[in-house]
């Protein structure tokens, strides 16, 4: 079974500083549709305005995921945390009991990521923090994988039973993914556009696969990116 997820059809609000993409439901934008795939809450895709961000807010038993695109982020968190995210690096937070945190885009420029949260699989877990860079070479053609559930030594181990992988593809390459059984994926597209099967995707589309064999992907139009979600 497959479930696509336009990007035009995407929850879409811009406050000036701030212009999202909300792939489920989030803040002011609510789709009962829409509400999560799986474990998986929240794909948001946000452009922010240089010298502009989120001033210091809390989370909760939530897994924290940030990808940045374009630009660089500016970290600071209660757990003593502070640093940047260029571009091309994963961020990683589990809110756990609790956290507070602020981040902002460069002050010269526009800064553009994604922002995910994966329901952990128990909550109070003690808060962490990590950051990873994925060299280019091995996301090439290929699938690499970022993050696994604990203990599986994966570059970053979140508390859930989910895997997430970042590929490129470059122009009329393919990728074949076999899913295992009671598994189910979510395909997140980047940039650049995708046959998987017969739906086309372009930028900003998702697709949810359950009750499949196999996730095949060929890449049509120049370099395509996606994140791909392995959810239990």
């Amino acid at each position: 079974m497959h479930i696509h997820r336009p990007s035009q059809e995407r929850g879409h609000l811009n406050f000036g500083w701030l212009d999202t993409y909300h792939s489920f439901s989030f803040g002011d934008y609510h789709d009962p549709q829409w509400v999560h795939f799986r474990s998986l809450r929240v794909i948001n895709e946000d452009y922010i305005e240089p010298n502009q961000g989120f001033p210091t807010h809390s989370h909760q038993d939530m897994e924290i995921i940030t990808y940045v695109l374009e630009g660089e982020l500016s970290h600071k968190d209660s757990m003593g945390n502070g640093s940047k995210i260029p571009a091309g690096e994963f961020q990683y937070m589990s809110a756990g009991t609790g956290v507070t945190h602020s981040e902002y885009s460069h002050p010269k420029s526009k800064t553009h990521l994604l922002q995910i949260w994966i329901f952990p699989d128990q909550k109070d877990y003690t808060p962490r923090y990590q950051q990873c860079q994925i060299d280019s070479a091995e996301k090439l053609n290929q699938l690499c994988q970022v993050i696994g559930p604990d203990g599986s030594g994966k570059p970053i181990e979140i508390h859930q039973d989910t895997k997430l992988f970042n590929s490129v593809l470059e122009e009329g390459k393919n990728l074949t993914y076999p899913i295992q059984k009671d598994r189910h994926l979510w395909l997140q597209l980047i940039r650049g556009e995708l046959a998987c099967g017969e739906t086309q995707l372009k930028a900003g589309d998702g697709l949810g696969l359950s009750e499949e064999e196999k996730l095949e992907v060929k890449s049509l139009k120049g370099e395509a990116e996606f994140l791909l979600f392995d959810l239990s």
